[in-house]
């Protein structure tokens, strides 16, 4: 048996190191000229921020945000989930503005709860809003009205949304960031981000008029038109069974246009929302919550 050469390493070796040279120096050399210049402003604004990444300010995430503020393309205030303070302290940091903006908030467009509306049939399986709509769009007699089961509620990642005691979700407005979850995750399409300023709500999407509509749910729009009637002209209109607010004429709403509503169907709302139909008040009557 002859005796081991370690000469004979020296070739594969020679050949790993030479082409480790070869591949190491095309990367800096790709390094140099390919790589991508990142203000270093973006990861300290982005520390700033909450983390939350909900999407709020309309952007995918914190740091995308952050990459928008620094680039120009947002405001501080966009930030839905930092509080004043916070949203200053980036704005000091970048030297800008603060901005200026309306504060949004969820909104449920039914107020049709377990006390008033029909129940035609009775839900058994797993219990979410999503699997009960996919069963003949769940057990509730109005087709268009909340199911109940909490979809939003668990959406929530803020702790903003809580069932009340008829099944319905309640909005705390302070909490609320608009980020847009609680609308994802209804089914039946039935909250909508809107401006804190925006005051008159119908709480009712049923498609169905008259006695029809008020046969499976009290507090549903019945189509009467007295809204319409009552409100500025181009305020509201009815369009498919139901009263349809133009927000662009939102400056000239006003109460005036809930007083004559049988049903309770459309509300004025100062803040938090509160569902007519577990106020106690009589038809007509507006909500000041």
């Amino acid at each position: 048996m002859s005796a081991f050469d370690p000469a004979a390493l020296l070739v594969p070796a020679g050949i790993l190191g030479g082409v480790g040279l070869v591949f190491g120096s095309l990367i800096a050399v790709a390094h140099r000229y390919l790589q991508v210049w990142e203000d270093p402003r973006i990861e300290a604004v982005a520390d700033l921020l909450p983390g939350t990444n909900c999407g709020a300010c309309g952007f995918a995430g914190c740091r995308a945000f952050a990459e928008g503020l620094v680039g120009g393309a947002a405001e501080p205030v966009g930030c839905t989930v930092s509080g004043p303070d916070e949203v200053e302290d980036v704005a000091t940091f970048l030297g800008v503005a603060a901005g200026e903006a309306v504060q949004r908030v969820a909104r449920l467009l039914c107020a049709g709860g377990s006390h008033v509306a029909l129940q035609r049939a009775e839900y058994r399986g797993l219990d979410t809003c999503s699997a009960a709509a996919s069963v003949a769009g769940g057990g509730k007699g109005c087709t268009w009205g909340c199911l109940g089961l909490a979809d939003c509620d668990v959406a929530c990642d803020f702790d903003a949304i809580h069932m009340n005691a008829v099944d319905l979700p309640v909005v705390d407005p302070e909490l609320c960031t608009a980020c847009g979850d609680c609308v994802e995750a209804c089914p039946k399409d039935l909250f909508t981000l809107m401006p804190v300023d925006q005051h008159l709500i119908v709480q009712c999407k049923s498609l169905l008029e008259g006695d029809a509509a008020e046969a499976i749910c009290q507090v549903a729009c019945t189509a009467c038109g007295r809204c319409a009637q009552d409100a500025p002209e181009g305020v509201i209109a009815m369009r498919d069974g139901l009263a349809v607010i133009d927000y662009s004429h939102n400056h000239e709403t006003s109460p005036d246009a809930t007083l004559r509503c049988p049903t309770n169907a459309i509300v004025w709302v100062e803040g938090a929302q509160t569902l007519t139909s577990l106020t106690g008040a009589a038809p007509g009557t507006p909500v000041h919550a």
